[in-house]
């Protein structure tokens, strides 16, 4: 009769009754509860619990799983009843500075404990949580919910950070990170920062939100080198909160396209009235206000507005459909492993060079003990190179060093230095066509991969006629190429036969064979010498002054990355196999970090995109300036070098693969590379060996420069998409991740 009983009782739990998301979440709070920790007893996935506490798109526990969850539930019920949400104050007293005890702001105080701030998104506010840094209590506002009594607090409880969360620095000026996302909740409102903390926000204008922010909120970052400048605090504005501020909830078409509100808007008027300034992009989706510098010391805050689209969902993601406490999480992770965001991923990229390369630093003290602002060695320095002493090869259409060219002249590869990705296909063979799949392999972080130990021109470059080659000055070089003979070079220090039809030149983007003399950057001429080849350049622009200015930007990037994506659980020293499976599906382990390692990579190429920034409206016309060129890290030189390393060395893999297997591409696109094989898998055309890959060959894995598994189609794929579209050549690398083919391949 027991087991009948038992049988009963688990039919009635399992359609146990549940609170609603809100209430789940206060509950779990009120107790100091950590998703993690919730995850982590019911043995299901933290994004699972914040799923089941999700107000926009609850989902509901099943099975043993809703039992135990409607359990814990009732006994934190019986514990924290619900009660309307109370907000306990005391008389104002003086925030006393973490570091120096000194006062600084009035605020109110807690005047009972409160619960503590649990480490994951979405909590309501403990009043002066642990720092997780120091183990210390950090005085700031605070704003409770549910019973303030002492049962609501657990003894000894540390507020965590949860996975991917950035811990922080030990900065007392920046306790409570670098950034907040302000919204507004019950009529009150909020900045939800990095950790899981929620702080009140007392401003009632614009004006008076950056004052809090610069006085208050203890929210920056430390500089990145230590010639350089701490990252202003970044506030992100919700929509609720650009409603309370006085702000539009979009842009409208006229102000998208200006980007910036018009200077007659109040919140602008507002701005200026306070003595504060906005920098020439104004107030729009990534605005700075600030005043200028007394000294060593800023007054400066950054805007993000994800409603007028500053985070771009091509590399952001739905990161701005994110709620306040996700959205903090995310941008958090990316500012504590990358940077505080300073605009685009293309601008953050670009920023970051400068942030570890400051272009000047402070000189040693002279006989009375002053210091002067000095070059600092190894940057691109304060100053942009001179317009008209750029090499005319190295410039864009339209700079205004070309003015004297003929108009509607169009330059060739003699005139040009056309370093790009690749964009190359080829028929298949007969053999191939035998073979029943067509399996991509994508490069990891591939241009941050050749932008590693490249030595790079720091300087202006000099003009030489008939130069020696020297592959280790980092310049452009006029050079014929055309007697490269892809089927006989050296590979290592042995000459092998292959069949140079089947390969595409290391030489041009499109894999066609060079015609004649060309400009190159260094890393292609070198590597045609590495295959056994002579080379006589014509001339060169080169450049003595030179660094491997890109190393640490590099390691920051790949440090980033590796760690975000071993939190999705893709480790770094994974055996193939278990790098495949690990692979499959991460992004669903945690979406909000799949979000980062997006941003990151986007980084990466924006940052690099952003060294040959062509015009953006701005009224030009061919051979005049534009706004990017007074930049000194408008550097298409540089660019081009990571371009042409980063090709060169897909191609050196695609030439060993080949020697060692007789296997040849079908396709590439940039550092996806196509092969046609007897299975679905990578594994079933990459020569491991008792799990160890070809040596100097492709080799999967999860750090930049090895591959993942990108897609595959079947062969009958590949071949019906090319006569749809009656496109022998049709680049396939361009679909094969998903097998949609929109349009004919337009070379784009």
């Amino acid at each position: 009769m027991s087991e009948l009983f038992d049988a009963v009782d688990a039919l009635v739990a399992s359609r146990s009754p549940l609170p609603p998301p809100e209430e789940r979440k206060r509950l779990r709070i009120a107790h100091g509860l950590t998703l993690e920790e919730v995850a982590a007893a019911l043995k299901v996935r933290r994004a699972t619990v914040s799923g089941w506490e999700s107000v926009r798109k609850p989902t509901e526990p099943r099975g043993p799983e809703r039992e135990a969850y409607a359990r814990l539930l009732k006994q934190l019920a019986e514990l924290y009843p619900a009660a309307p949400e109370e907000v306990v104050r005391a008389p104002d007293v003086p925030l006393q500075n973490a570091a120096t005890g000194a006062a600084h702001a009035q605020v109110p105080a807690p005047q009972v404990p409160a619960p503590q701030a649990p480490a994951a998104p979405g909590p309501e506010v403990a009043s002066a949580p642990e720092d997780p840094r120091s183990g210390t209590a950090a005085a700031r506002p605070a704003r409770t919910t549910g019973p303030t009594t002492s049962a609501s607090r657990r003894p000894g409880a540390r507020k965590a950070a949860p996975a991917g969360a950035p811990a922080g620095g030990a900065d007392p000026r920046f306790e409570n990170g670098p950034l907040a996302v302000v919204g507004v909740e019950d009529g009150k409102v909020l900045a939800y920062c990095t950790g899981g903390l929620v702080l009140d926000v007392p401003a009632r204008s614009l004006p008076s939100l950056v004052e809090w922010t610069l006085k208050e909120a203890r929210l920056g970052q430390p500089r990145l080198s230590r010639p350089g400048r701490d990252a202003d605090p970044l506030l992100v504005l919700t929509g609720a909160a650009l409603e309370r501020y006085g702000l539009p909830a979009v842009l409208t078409e006229e102000e998208r396209l200006a980007g910036r509100l018009p200077e007659g808007h109040t919140a602008v008027r507002q701005l200026t009235r306070a003595e504060w300034r906005l920098t020439q992009r104004g107030l729009g989706p990534w605005a700075r206000i600030y005043r200028p510098a007394n000294g060593s010391e800023r007054a400066c805050v950054q805007l993000c507005i994800p409603s007028w689209q500053a985070l771009d969902p091509r590399h952001w993601g739905e990161a701005g459909q994110l709620p306040p406490a996700e959205l903090a999480r995310v941008l958090g992770v990316y500012a504590s492993r990358v940077m505080t965001p300073r605009g685009s991923t293309a601008v953050t990229g670009l920023e970051l060079m400068t942030a570890l390369h400051p272009p000047t630093r402070a000189s040693e003290p002279d006989a009375e003990g002053r210091r002067r602002s000095e070059h600092n060695p190894g940057s691109l320095g304060k100053d942009p190179v001179d317009l008209m002493n750029w090499p005319p090869c190295e410039v864009p259409d339209g700079h205004p060093v070309l003015t004297d060219l003929p108009r509607f002249h169009v330059r060739g590869p003699g005139e040009k230095l056309f370093e790009e990705a690749y964009d190359w296909a080829r028929p298949m063979t007969d053999a191939e066509c035998t073979l029943r799949h067509l399996v991509g392999i994508d490069v990891n972080m591939a241009f941050a991969a050749g932008a590693n130990g490249l030595s790079v021109g720091l300087g202006e470059a000099t003009h030489l006629k008939a130069p020696a080659f020297d592959p280790k000055l980092p310049g452009s070089w006029l050079v014929d190429l055309s007697h490269v003979d892809l089927s006989r070079v050296k590979v290592g220090k042995e000459r092998v036969e292959l069949d140079g039809s089947l390969l595409p030149s290391p030489f041009t983007p499109k894999g066609d064979r060079p015609e004649g003399p060309a400009w190159y950057a260094t890393p292609t001429v070198a590597y045609a010498v590495e295959l056994g080849y002579g080379v006589a350049p014509l001339e060169a622009y080169v450049r003595y002054e030179n660094s491997r200015y890109l190393d640490g930007w590099y390691q920051r990037l790949r440090d980033a990355y590796l760690a975000t994506m071993a939190d999705l659980g893709v480790g770094a020293d994974l055996a193939p196999a278990d790098f495949l499976a690990a692979m499959d599906g991460c992004k669903d382990r945690d979406p909000e970090l799949a979000i980062v390692t997006a941003a990151i990579k986007a980084t990466v190429k924006g940052g690099l995109g952003k060294l040959r920034e062509r015009p953006r409206g701005e009224g030009w016309r061919p051979g005049e300036p534009w706004r990017a060129l007074t930049r000194p890290t408008w550097r298409p030189d540089i660019r081009a070098a990571v371009i042409s390393r980063t090709r060169i060395n897909l191609h050196r893999k695609i030439v060993k693969h080949a020697a060692f297997t007789g296997q040849y591409p079908i396709a590439i696109l940039s550092d996806c590379v196509v092969y046609a094989a007897g299975g679905p898998s990578p594994l079933d055309f990459l020569p491991y060996r008792e799990g160890k890959p070809l040596p100097g060959g492709f080799k999967l894995g999860v750090n930049p420069g090895l591959v993942k598994y990108e897609g595959s189609q079947s062969v009958l794929w590949g071949e019906e998409v090319r006569d749809r579209f009656d496109a022998p050549e049709l680049n396939l690398a361009r679909y094969i991740k998903d097998g949609t083919v929109t349009d004919a391949d337009s070379g784009e």
